[in-house]
């Protein structure tokens, strides 16, 4: 892999761990309070280590917040690692539930079934990059 290249992964990779710091971070004390923002940075976190991955193999995608297009696009590549792999819907907690037209507050269950899931993403994808 080229330098460029490699610092551009290690870029998308920083950025992924972000979120998933955030998540911990909010999930360490009254997660109830903050289930919607736990959501959203495990939705965050799935996409850019799933862009992350299509960009080590060299795959184009179209510009997507649509974690579940970006894991089909993954499983052309790799079926072994993503074949199990069940986002539910986390798709939803993408840019549109920001704002208060879409506005929904996640029950604690789902959100930290939604962290398990970003932190599931984030081994895969570490172990098939590292």
């Amino acid at each position: 892999m080229n330098p460029e290249k490699k610092d551009y992964i290690s870029k998308w990779l920083f950025k992924a761990n972000e979120d998933i710091a955030v998540i911990k971070q909010l999930t360490a004390e009254h997660p109830e309070i903050y289930t919607g923002a736990i959501c959203f940075h495990a939705q965050q976190a799935v996409e850019k280590f799933l862009k992350t991955f299509l960009i080590f193999h060299d795959i184009e995608f179209a510009k997507s917040h649509d974690v579940d297009y970006l894991l089909n696009l993954c499983r052309e590549v790799e079926t072994s690692y993503f074949e199990n792999l069940d986002l539910k819907s986390l798709a939803d907690f993408g840019v549109s539930i920001r704002y208060p037209d879409d506005f929904i507050i996640p029950e604690l269950e789902d959100a930290l079934i939604y962290k398990e899931i970003a932190l599931k993403v984030k081994d895969i994808i570490e172990l098939i990059i590292d």
